[in-house]
């Protein structure tokens, strides 16, 4: 008995050597994988598994179970880069694992852009990113132009479409523009010229009207409403006196606009000039574009934010008086 119990454990410890020999061959030797460059794109929130299926489907690992183990025991699950990788072939699985976690192989990177973003943030967050510099990219955004439904844009301003990109580190800024413009022309609704001439307006103007909508509504419900009450407004010739234009033309951000930021001369100023400012002042999502082509048909004149994410809408200055006592003391 004492023998066969012997016998077993001998053959256990031989198990667990030929097992640990192999994990540590798999990682630390073997370089059979990948037989080729390989590109790989790891999607944003993948889990560590995911990840390490998907490097053996595409043949950059050539062991899955060494690879989490060790990836397990070395504590290296935790801080893997979402972004495309170019894996040199013949590569160690222990170079694999150290490339994902410290980005030495990664060669772009996921950029989120928000609904709403200025040039100038969108500029910043890629340089944040480590993707060239943000005087670069401003200076580009800002002084570029595209063609809308044959009208040429003042700048990229409101042309940069907020979403989710793979960025290449080496992306120039006219590469960048045509990945963010390009979008914008897809995600543009296809009846946009149609709908916009009908409104009595270009592309161009809408997407001005659409980025005003975008900074001064806080949920979808009040999108088209506040489009209404701008081309209303529009319509009547009178001064949008829209918040957000005056703090688009502040060199820094206020939460509270003074009366002496009503009084600021600049062309973007819609409490001194009447029309629409003469670019957008940020960058529209979707529902904003939709809302400013197919606005409500209010006879509202006036709205004004009552908590809650909702504005409340007015005919008369009478009425927006005193929705402004009832929500804003």
């Amino acid at each position: 008995m004492r023998r066969a119990i012997i016998i077993i454990a001998a053959s256990v410890c031989l198990v667990g050597a030929a097992a640990g020999a192999w994990v540590w061959y798999a990682m630390f030797h073997d370089r059979s994988a990948p037989k080729r460059d390989t590109r790989v794109v790891i999607e944003r929130g993948a889990t560590f598994s995911e990840i390490a299926r998907q490097l053996r489907e595409q043949g950059v690992i050539a062991h899955l179970v060494p690879f989490r183990v060790m990836a397990r025991f070395t504590k290296r699950e935790g801080d893997v880069h979402a972004g495309a990788y170019l894996f040199p072939a013949h590569r160690t699985e222990d170079e694999v694992l150290d490339a994902l976690q410290t980005g030495g192989a990664q060669i772009a990177a996921w950029i989120a852009i928000p609904e709403g973003f200025t040039a100038t943030q969108i500029a910043e967050r890629l340089q944040a990113a480590r993707i060239g510099q943000r005087a670069a990219f401003d200076r580009a955004f800002l002084t570029q132009s595209i063609v809308v439904d044959g009208v040429r844009t003042h700048n990229l301003e409101g042309f940069l479409f907020p979403s989710t990109y793979l960025v290449s580190f080496d992306a120039t800024p006219p590469q960048v523009i045509t990945q963010l413009t390009g979008q914008f022309m897809s995600e543009l609704p296809h009846d946009a010229a149609t709908s916009a001439r009908r409104l009595g307006v270009n592309v161009v103007q809408a997407v001005t009207v659409a980025s005003l909508v975008e900074r001064e509504a806080k949920i979808d419900a009040d999108r088209p409403l506040i489009a209404g009450v701008i081309y209303n407004r529009l319509r009547l010739k009178m001064p949008l006196q829209v918040d957000a234009t005056i703090e688009y033309a502040l060199p820094a951000h206020k939460t509270a606009l003074s009366f002496a930021d009503l009084k600021l001369n600049s062309p973007f100023n819609t409490y001194i000039h009447a029309g629409l400012p003469p670019t957008p002042i940020a960058n529209p999502g979707l529902p904003s574009l939709e809302a400013a082509l197919h606005p409500a048909k209010t006879a509202s004149l006036y709205y004004v934010y009552c908590g809650s994410g909702h504005h409340v809408f007015a005919r008369t200055l009478a009425e927006h008086e005193a929705n402004v006592a009832r929500c804003l003391h």
